[in-house]
């Protein structure tokens, strides 16, 4: 018995930026972490756990968006079909679109780009903190 696919859809734009603030706050916190330990050791764990449930949070709900990717492109078998040049109809198309879609309206560059940047900062921070008492 044949099972029609379902198709995927985009999730609502709060829950995308939703997310993406989850993720890039607890980034953000796990690099203060080591700020913190100079300032206000005391408020290590609780900041730590923050970042940790966060990510948990952000990275179930990015794995999640991956799953979901990835079932579409084999519940549609689309990588077979692009390969034997067949010419993609009706849902295929509506498939592919919201791959494409999704790949558009994902703020993941965002969240790499500014972890990357709070990760230099936290460093150089840490680094004036530690050798040159600032």
């Amino acid at each position: 018995m044949y099972v029609m696919p379902h198709k995927p859809a985009i999730l609502s734009k709060w829950i995308i930026y939703g997310a993406f603030a989850i993720g890039l706050l607890t980034a953000i916190a796990i690099r203060a972490l080591i700020v913190i330990n100079h300032i206000n050791p005391e408020l290590m764990r609780p900041v730590w756990y923050f970042a940790v449930i966060g990510n948990f949070i952000f990275f179930y709900y990015r794995y999640m968006i991956t799953q979901k990717r990835r079932n579409a492109i084999d519940e549609f078998k689309l990588i077979e079909k692009v390969e034997a040049g067949q010419c993609l109809m009706g849902e295929d198309r509506e498939v592919l679109l919201y791959l494409l879609h999704s790949l558009k309206k994902s703020l993941e560059n965002y969240n790499y780009l500014i972890i990357f940047i709070f990760s230099l900062i936290a460093i150089a921070i840490d680094l004036g903190l530690t050798y040159f008492g600032m």
